[in-house]
């Protein structure tokens, strides 16, 4: 594909997004900071959408980004309740973690590398949305923790695969105590590249962009995957277990209480 091909290439018109190609570098912007970028089935197919287009445009980068106070904060624990029964609860969470994890795969089997520009909260799913892009810039008040547990469900997202970075024990800590991480926690476990202060995330991103995009392509996307594949090459498997699991958990007492006590402001109760 030539660069007028490429040109000739629409941009997609997605709900919630906004996206740009400039300089072979694709940016895609979460624009409901306000309510938190919430992932509904709706808002992930449309992240999919994007990262596809990336791929036709031939994007050498990919920045992720958002508009907001927080980056990402999960999946959306209102329509999770919204759900009238716990099979209808599972059949939602189940169709959620299926097209996140086609994302998921998506972001980490690109040729391009993928950039993460986090400011705010990368919550829940958030978080291993995050930390599957190749480097993840935060600013110094980025915050990030998963919270599956909390509320009654198994992490998903690609959260198992966090133990390849940080370790098995550190990840069980993660998942099952639920720290917040501040940003420079999160470099120290290596999930956060670097950290910077909020009104040097656009500069910082876009230098490191435009680094990326001045390199040779072959040999960048070849050694991305090269890397990727030694620590983490039943990938889809772990997606898929991730898939079954948290469906599993969805349709339980446990969640609905989880569910519910947070969106009330409570502690939950588990007996």
């Amino acid at each position: 594909m030539t660069q007028g091909q490429i040109d000739l290439v629409t941009t997609p018109e997605l709900a919630g997004l906004d996206l740009s190609i400039d300089g072979g570098v694709a940016r895609i912007t979460m624009a409901r900071g306000a309510a938190g970028n919430p992932l509904t089935v709706e808002s992930t197919h449309g992240l999919l959408a994007a990262m596809r287009w990336a791929a036709e445009v031939r994007a050498r980068v990919v920045v992720i980004a958002s508009d907001g106070p927080a980056w990402c904060v999960g999946g959306d624990l209102k329509a999770f309740a919204a759900e009238p029964t716990g099979a209808d609860r599972a059949a939602y969470i189940d169709e959620l973690a299926e097209v996140l994890h086609r994302l998921v795969s998506e972001i980490v089997r690109h040729d391009a590398i993928v950039v993460a520009a986090v400011d705010g909260a990368a919550a829940g799913a958030g978080m291993p949305l995050a930390c599957a892009a190749d480097l993840v810039v935060a600013t110094d008040r980025a915050r990030f923790t998963l919270g599956y547990t909390k509320i009654g469900l198994t992490p998903d997202g690609g959260s198992s695969m966090l133990a390849t970075t940080v370790g098995l024990h550190t990840a069980l800590r993660l998942a099952l105590l639920n720290p917040v991480l501040s940003a420079n926690d999160a470099q120290g476990l290596g999930l956060v590249t670097e950290v910077v202060a909020p009104e040097a995330l656009s500069s910082t991103v876009d230098a490191l962009a435009a680094r990326l995009a001045a390199g040779p392509p072959a040999a960048q996307a070849a050694t991305k995957h090269l890397i990727r594949d030694q620590v983490a090459h039943d990938a889809e498997a772990a997606l898929r277990r991730e898939t079954l699991s948290v469906r599993r958990a969805a349709a339980t007492d446990e969640a609905a209480e989880g569910i519910t006590a947070f969106l009330d402001k409570r502690p939950p109760s588990y007996s």
